[in-house]
């Protein structure tokens, strides 16, 4: 915990007391060398010494809040009226239930510092922490070194291009906006790294390298065969701008990694997951390969510009590419650190999208750039070479998946967090778009008997992967509700908070616990969420991953093809849904049998709902003390995309 230093709070008080500075600066977006952006959370007045919090966020409601401040660290509630305005982006504060809230901005004289705030007694609150605002700065994309180039080096040529159509294709627009770009500014991200180095930190050394492999990637390589420290956090850190590799670290998965991966016999197996992907050296830069899907290429053009060798190569095409990060297993400890997994055999399967693809229907017909990057015909690739043919079969750089609340934060946080997207708009509409594209739902044979009522969900799924796939955070709900015919809520299952937490479930009320899959639900407590959820080597629920030896549940939707009677124990279903008949790959069905409910008329009205984060799994990370947790948990608490729509179904019933 950042504790409040005398020096700190008597360079705090004597900033406070100088006259305010004018706080909303119209038309800037970035400001790269300071700490003082647009848009506070909080604003404090050294003249009256009132601080005041324009958005504050409780139990559904918006308020404006004034504190009065008194030496050393007491804040006392003065005023609070309700606040109808539309906040601004980034600027609403949560309050917890405890009373507690988390304050990123608060803007004084210019500078901004973060504070961990909470309730005292009666109206008064306790600044527990105060330091500098958390902030990233814009890295210059035209970086360049030993082995890569940054994207802006590459978007002189490939910005501005078209297809046939006349539609803008540019790749770096495209890709700019999207989770692989910013890879390495998600705040969730960042989080759980620092959660998990301060819960092993004797694996601190593997920690930052597994982490960065694939989520810094260029300065990771970099580092490496440089010779370079490269742990994540602090001055000597990847993320910090006085690192030398902080502008490849800032670049997230970028041109120049991605296609500098070698066509190597390890792509798709073991060896090559994980972060197994090579990258070659070369004592000339010029003979640099860059892998494309393209045949008869200009290459003196790139040569000249970048000191890269164009240089066809099919695998950029194929699934194992993205096996190289898309399989990801780590290794397990005691509460000590001490490593217990003896080799990757051994290890948890972190996430195996690759594999669940491997061992489905799509791995004859579909890759994973098939479904992640829409086509383009007639797209001349580059805008500055003349002579060039136009392509057909162009994978558009737009790369979407499931993370539409990474993306919203991204967006709204963006100064903070250091991103120079400008515009999220199309990268959001196609991950809406591949969303609700995900599964289907329909409510099949609703009847009304002497008992009560019957019906029957079909849920299908239309991933490559399970749904949910990726970091083990996800879970997709289940939510029906009943109404009579005077429109009376008669039943609910699977209700969600505006916190994320889901009514009734067993996970969400007791942390030591983990709701069961149903194939018959009778009661609304009993909720249908398709998840997994860690188990440690003592057999106890953990949400920290390098305490995760194995899944203690794994009811995740299956994609079709999938057979989990021979699936490996890297992607097989675990707990009840193994032995539910009719759950498989593709589908599942979920019967209703519902007592008492024998009224004339009834509507069921049943949704898919998806969650980046569960519940129980932020409450989890939230207790951890760090500055990036408060930051992100302020971010999380604040967004109103917690859980998002996939798909929905309705039927009405009559006796």
């Amino acid at each position: 915990m950042i504790f409040w230093k005398n020096n700190l709070y008597t360079q705090l008080s004597n900033a406070l007391r100088k006259p305010s500075l004018c706080l909303l600066w119209v038309g800037m977006s970035f400001l790269m060398t300071s700490l003082a952006w647009a848009l506070p959370d909080a604003i404090f007045s050294g003249s009256t010494n009132i601080l005041t919090i324009p958005y504050v966020s409780y139990q559904d409601h918006s308020y404006a809040a004034e504190l009065l401040f008194d030496a050393p660290d007491t804040l006392t509630l003065q005023k609070i009226t309700l606040n109808n305005d539309q906040p601004e982006a980034g600027r609403i504060v949560p309050v917890y239930d405890d009373l507690s809230f988390h304050l990123a901005q608060l803007r004084a004289n210019g500078e901004n510092y973060q504070a961990d705030i909470r309730l005292n007694a009666g109206n008064t609150f306790k600044v527990l922490q105060l330091s500098t605002s958390l902030f990233t700065p814009v890295a210059k994309p035209e970086v360049m070194s030993k082995h890569f180039s940054g994207s802006g080096n590459c978007q002189a040529c490939h910005n501005g291009i078209k297809d046939g159509a006349g539609k803008d294709v540019s790749i770096i627009t495209a890709w700019q906006p999207t989770m692989m770009a910013n890879a390495a500014r998600d705040p969730f991200w960042k989080a759980q790294v620092k959660t998990e180095l301060n819960r092993t930190p004797s694996q601190s050394a593997l920690i930052n390298d597994k982490c960065s492999r694939c989520h810094a990637p260029m300065a990771n390589v970099e580092a490496k065969k440089e010779a370079l420290p490269y742990t994540l956090f602090g001055d000597s850190g990847l993320l910090d701008v006085k690192h030398s590799a902080f502008p490849l670290a800032q670049e997230g998965v970028s041109c120049s990694l991605c296609h500098q991966i070698k066509n190597s016999s390890a792509l798709g197996t073991p060896a090559g997951t994980s972060g197994g992907y090579e990258i070659d050296s070369y004592a000339n830069p010029v003979d640099r390969k860059i892998y494309g899907p393209f045949e008869n290429v200009q290459i003196k053009p790139m040569q000249n510009f970048v000191k890269f060798t164009p240089t066809f190569s099919p695998h950029i095409k194929t699934s194992e590419h993205c096996a190289s990060c898309h399989d990801l297993k780590t290794p397990y400890t005691d509460e000590s650190g001490k490593a217990l997994s003896t080799d990757k055999a051994s290890e948890f399967p972190e996430q195996m999208a690759y594999s669940e693809w491997q061992h489905s229907d799509f791995s004859k017909t579909t890759s994973c750039q098939q479904c992640h990057m829409k086509r383009a015909n007639g797209v001349i690739i580059a805008a500055q070479v003349p002579g060039l043919s136009p392509r057909d079969n162009f994978a558009q750089h737009r790369i979407v998946g499931g993370n539409a609340l990474m993306l919203t934060l991204l967006q709204d946080y963006s100064v903070p967090l250091g991103v120079n997207a400008k515009d999220f708009t199309a990268v959001l509409a196609e991950t809406n778009e591949l969303m609700h594209g995900a599964a289907s739902l329909s409510v099949l044979n609703p009847v009304i008997n002497a008992d009560g009522l019957d019906f029957t969900l079909s849920i299908s799924s239309k991933t490559g992967h399970k749904l949910p796939s990726s970091y083990p955070s996800r879970r997709v709900i289940v939510h029906v509700v009943v109404k009579d015919q005077n429109q009376v809520i008669v039943f609910e299952s699977g209700k969600v908070n505006s916190d994320g937490s889901v009514v009734d479930l067993d996970a969400d009320v007791n942390p030591a616990s983990a709701e069961p899959h149903y194939d018959l639900i009778t009661r609304k407590d009993q909720v249908q969420v398709y998840e997994d959820i860690m188990e440690d080597y003592k057999g106890n629920i953990t949400y920290t991953l390098l305490r995760a030896k194995k899944y203690r549940k794994d009811n995740r939707l299956l994609p079709l093809g999938f057979n989990k009677t021979n699936a490996s124990s890297d992607i097989q279903v675990v707990g009840e849904a193994l032995t539910d008949a009719n759950f498989v790959g593709g589908s599942d069905t979920l019967r209703f049998t519902l007592a008492g409910l024998t009224g004339q008329q009834y509507s069921v009205h049943a949704e898919l709902l998806y969650q980046t984060l569960g519940y129980r799994f932020a409450q989890d990370m939230f207790t951890d003390a760090s500055a990036e947790v408060s930051q992100f948990k302020q971010m999380f608490n604040a967004s109103t995309l917690k859980s998002y729509p996939i798909t929905q179904a309705v039927a009405t019933v009559t006796r």
